[in-house]
């Protein structure tokens, strides 16, 4: 009965009708709207830095290094926040901790904007990237509480707003640059941010709760840090595991470099940089519902592979390309190839999880291949500060080709 009291609405799934699950309305939409905006904002922050990049290095005086350094920081922190959270979204009430990574973002994204120093700048990104890594779980485990019978419909419609949150952050650094200083781009997202935990605040019928530290808890918690660790050496599970750190090594570089390489090596404008690094998440919306599609009906691996491929081979074309055209149509198939790939992979990657320790097993396995992906930002910068754009991102053309080798190993011994 305690936990009934404490967790609130959580556990009345039980007592609801399917027609009470409402996708934007009543007590269900409202709270799915809610934490939806609440993460396209979050997107929104944290990618709004790329396409400003160029500008913020000039205005705080650092270089590419320290640059990546900041960015690898904030998705490290991130990653690290994958696992406690999951766990402790079981143990506290999900409005626990979404107010409670809803607070640490808006005092990070108030001391992005307000840094006078590049220390500073760090600090804001760590308490973003802190932020950041508590809210993703305990959303997504509140959509799961709110919804049963139209699950599918609001997991879509709450990953969605993660990819609006990408074309909102392209657009806001346009718009920003042309009328403002790139401090000026994280006053909308604080705004919003506030409201969204004002709203949540009112909204949700659960109680608050505090942490409770005790022995019995840690022994929990290593214990399936055990099993997961000895899942991963299993060869398959680690062959998934590398081919996925691969990726996400490319993804949060280019996350992150992408409309600076655009500027820096093909001579792009600062607008219409952004508008390639808007085309990541339009095309990626377009094409993950397909690439979803396709992989339940052929093979998991093999349409990864296909997704892996053909990203290699646009960016190689990419590096090799001249001429305005040819480079949006280079970033457009790559955009494709690359976004179709997390679908899945994240599909394939559950299949191999027994479902007693699904949900610790995921938590553990998004902390270390996003974490490992973290690195990626500081390498770009490292090797464009010291050789060139061109081959930093020539060494991520190597890791899709290396991951894709993997996935391709993956999907032979499949089918045998």
């Amino acid at each position: 009965m305690a936990d009934r009291l404490r967790n609130g609405d959580r556990l009345r799934n039980d007592d609801r009708l399917p027609n009470d699950e409402q996708l934007v309305t009543g007590y269900s939409g409202r709270l799915l709207l809610a934490i939806s905006l609440g993460w396209a904002m979050i997107q929104a922050g944290r990618l709004v830095l790329s396409p400003m990049l160029p500008t913020v290095m000039d205005s705080l005086g650092i270089t590419e290094f320290q640059a990546g350094l900041a960015l690898s920081l904030l998705w490290g922190l991130y990653a690290l926040g994958q696992y406690p959270s999951g766990r402790l979204s079981d143990r506290l009430s999900r409005k626990s901790l979404l107010a409670a990574g809803l607070a640490l973002l808006v005092v990070g994204f108030a001391a992005l904007a307000s840094a006078p120093t590049y220390s500073a700048f760090l600090l804001g990104a760590a308490v973003v990237g802190s932020g950041a890594g508590l809210y993703p779980t305990p959303a997504r485990a509140l959509v799961s509480d709110l919804f049963v019978a139209r699950r599918g419909q609001a997991f879509g419609l709450h990953t969605a707003s993660g990819d609006s949150g990408g074309a909102v952050a392209a657009g806001l650094a346009v718009v920003v640059l042309a009328v403002a200083t790139w401090r000026f781009a994280f006053l909308p997202v604080t705004l919003v941010l506030v409201t969204v935990l004002v709203l949540l605040h009112r909204w949700s019928r659960e109680a608050y709760t505090r942490p409770r530290f005790d022995a019995g808890a840690g022994r929990v918690v290593l214990r399936d840090l055990g099993v997961t660790a000895r899942r991963f050496g299993d060869r398959r599970t680690a062959s998934l595991l590398v081919a996925y750190s691969l990726y996400a090594f490319v993804w949060q570089s280019v996350a992150g470099f992408l409309p600076t390489f655009l500027q820096a090596v093909k001579g792009f404008s600062p607008a219409l940089a952004g508008g390639g690094f808007a085309a990541l998440f339009v095309v990626g919306a377009a094409v993950k519902p397909l690439s979803g599609s396709l992989g339940d009906r052929i093979s998991r691996p093999v349409v990864a592979a296909g997704a892996l491929t053909l990203a290699a081979a646009a960016l190689a074309a990419l590096l090799l390309a001249s001429g305005t055209l040819a480079i949006a149509g280079c970033v457009v198939v790559f955009a494709a190839g690359l976004m179709a790939y997390p679908p899945v992979m994240q599909a394939f990657l559950m299949d191999a999880f027994p479902d007693g320790s699904m949900g610790g097993d995921l938590g553990a396995t998004r902390t270390v291949y996003i974490g490992l992906g973290s690195l990626g930002p500081t390498y770009v910068g490292f090797v464009a500060g010291r050789a060139s754009y061109v081959a930093a991102f020539a060494g991520l053309l190597g890791c899709l080709v290396v991951s894709a080798a993997v996935v391709v190993w993956l999907a032979r011994t499949e089918v045998g």
